[in-house]
Formats: C-alpha cells, sequence, structure tokens
C-alpha cells in the first residue's frame, strides 16, 4: 500500500475510540497529519485521559499501521486527552448532562440503593440538579425510598420528539422499572429485554440539565452492566461493600469489572456502608458487627479512593420505607455522615476530571 494521506486515514479508520463507540476518523480525533518520506507524524485525541488508556491508544495506532506500510515506518504519534468541552460535543446520549455515574455492587443486601438514594438527596441539598435511574430490574427500589409509587412518569414534546419526562421528588428527577410494573408482580425478563427496557430510560427520556445522573445498578456482574456501558457514557463508577469478608470478595470483583479492557470506566471510589452499629440507647458505643474496616482495607489495596464510612443506623432503613431519605433530616448523625460523604464524593468526580 503506497504511504500518502488517503491511505493513512483510511487505515486509521480501523481504530476504534472506546468511550466513543467511534473510529478515530470518523469522530475527526486525528490532528497534525504529516507524511515526511518513510515517517508518520500524527496526534489523536482520546476521551479518556488515564496513561493506559493513551497508552493502549498508540499501540493500537502504530500496530494498523506498521501492519499495513511495513515494519520499516517511522511512526512519531502523540495521545492527547481530548478537551471537556470537546468530549461534551461528542455525547450524544444525556449531552446535557454533566456526570454519569453508576452506584454498583458485587451482591445484594449492601444497601446499594439506599446508599445512591442519600447520595442523589445529599447532591440535591448541596444545590447540584440531580436525576436518578434505577436499572435495578429485577428490585426496583427507588419509588418506594422517594415516596412515589403511585406516580407515573409523563409524556412531553421535545423538539418534535415524544418524550418521557421523570417523575420528581425532593427536587431530583427519578426513573425506574418500577414505574412500569405493577409493584406485587414479579418482572420475568431475559437479558435483552431487560437491557433493552434499561437503555430508553437514557434514550427515550428528558432529563434536561443535570450536574449528576446517578444510576441505581442490579448487584452483581452481567448482561445489564455490559449493555449499560457500550450504550451510556458513564464517567465514573462506585462500588459499595459492607465490611464483611464475603461482600469484600464480590466487591473486589465489581472493580475489576470496571476496570476490564472492554469496559474500562474509572472507579471513583468504593463506600463502607453498615460499618459499624451504634444503639440509640447508647450513642457512644460503636459494634462492628459484620467486621472492621474491611472496605477501607480493600479500597487501599486496590489503590481505589475510600469515600467513606456509614454506621448501620435503624433510622436510616424507616426514613427509607417511609420515601424520606434520611439524608433529609435535620440535626442527624446520619445526615451528617451523608454530607460528608457527598463532599468527598464531589471532591473525587472532579479530580478525575482533571486528569
Amino acid at each position: 500500500m503506497e504511504l500518502v494521506r488517503e491511505n493513512v486515514l483510511d487505515v486509521l479508520g480501523a481504530v476504534m475510540e472506546p468511550d466513543l463507540k467511534k473510529d478515530i476518523v470518523s469522530a475527526n480525533l486525528v490532528e497534525e497529519l504529516k507524511i515526511e518520506e518513510n515517517t508518520i507524524s500524527l496526534r489523536v485525541l482520546v476521551s479518556n485521559p488515564a496513561m493506559h488508556a493513551r497508552r493502549r491508544m498508540q499501540e493500537a495506532i502504530e500496530f494498523n499501521l506498521k501492519n499495513k506500510f511495513g515494519k520499516e515506518i517511522e511512526i512519531k504519534c502523540e495521545v492527547a486527552a481530548m478537551p471537556a468541552e470537546a468530549k461534551e460535543a461528542h455525547r450524544k446520549i444525556l449531552p446535557e448532562v454533566k456526570h454519569v455515574i453508576a452506584v454498583a455492587s458485587g451482591k445484594g443486601g449492601v444497601g446499594k440503593s439506599t446508599v445512591t438514594a442519600n447520595l442523589a438527596g445529599g447532591l440535591a441539598k448541596a444545590g447540584y440538579r440531580v436525576g436518578v435511574v434505577d436499572a435495578d430490574i429485577y428490585g426496583p427500589s427507588m419509588p418506594t425510598m422517594f415516596d412515589v409509587v403511585d406516580e407515573r412518569p409523563t409524556m412531553l414534546e421535545v423538539e418534535g420528539t415524544p418524550k418521557i419526562n421523570p417523575v420528581v421528588s425532593y427536587g431530583i428527577k427519578i426513573l425506574s422499572i418500577g414505574f412500569f410494573t405493577e409493584q406485587d408482580n414479579a418482572v420475568v425478563w431475559r437479558g435483552p429485554m431487560a437491557s433493552k427496557a434499561l437503555t430508553q430510560m437514557f434514550t427515550d427520556a428528558y432529563w434536561g440539565k443535570l450536574d449528576y445522573l446517578l444510576i441505581d445498578l442490579p448487584p452483581g456482574t452481567g448482561d445489564i452492566h455490559l449493555s449499560l456501558v457500550q450504550d451510556v457514557p458513564l464517567d465514573g463508577a462506585v462500588v459499595v461493600s459492607t465490611p464483611q469478608e464475603v461482600a469484600l470478595a464480590d466487591a473486589r470483583k465489581g472493580v475489576n469489572m470496571f476496570r476490564l479492557e472492554s469496559i474500562n470506566v474509572p472507579v471513583i471510589g468504593i463506600i463502607e456502608n453498615m460499618a459499624w452499629f451504634t444503639p440509640e440507647e447508647l450513642p457512644e458505643n460503636k459494634y462492628y458487627i459484620f467486621g472492621r474496616d474491611g472496605a477501607k482495607n480493600l479500597a487501599a489495596g486496590m489503590n481505589v479512593p475510600f469515600l467513606g464510612q456509614l454506621p448501620l443506623v435503624q433510622g436510616v432503613r424507616e426514613a427509607g420505607d417511609v420515601g424520606r431519605p434520611a439524608v433529609f433530616q435535620e440535626n442527624s448523625p446520619i445526615a451528617d455522615a451523608f454530607d460528608e460523604l457527598v463532599r468527598t464524593f464531589v471532591k473525587e468526580v472532579d479530580l478525575l476530571k482533571s486528569k
């Protein structure tokens, strides 16, 4: 193959940008392409600013070019992070949402949905524009936690296209599969059907301008998670775990899932829920029912930020059952704990964006 600009671009058209799901030529990510004798010089932008992502892109470019033009050619390739405004311009799904964050857990029963609801509430309290997608297809709980079980999303027209209008509670926009099913009926769906239903809550809904859209994922690592990262522009993920060993083993799998090359979603941090129990009548006492500092130590061992510890408090469960997240309680130690978690979470998201 002759070493000319047209042929080089044709070869580069086979190199995919993993986050944008488009090749680097059609996505206009190739800059400063020059061909001088036996040397190809170019600059390429990538969505993920991490060093390993840039190195992987450079290797893919060099492999494809040498495979077509011969190993003797010299390639000078600079891979740089895409400016934030350019990244937003490429986003077709949820273009007005600044941060799309998944909340995951390796196993059920660790309080992932409760943490999601209170994290959303804390962000709203702090003045951010927040939305929540209840993607826990088989056990949707957000309608109960936000006291909107009997409500249903309405429809509105956006630029001539009908869109689902999310339900609003405490100023938070909410969509849940629970709005579209009977509360007492089991949702029995195969993987592809569940994945399609989830995708529609992003593509067929009007979320408008949001600072944070939190996605409450089903527990585990399966079809829903893979479909999500393929269809939705995730900026990061949070993993929730209790301190006990069986939960930590699954939390480790959850972190590693997001680190897979095919998924490649930054892990913002780990949250330790049910870290200790303090009886109401003995407020100074802490009982480490599920073990001590397990998730905190896991975060350190996996080189992942630790976002904080939340105690096991009866009032959190009661608040969720009546549809008023505990973070909205005034002068409450648990509300203070959630507020501190929110501050740490926002700080880590900002640090991730600045890398």
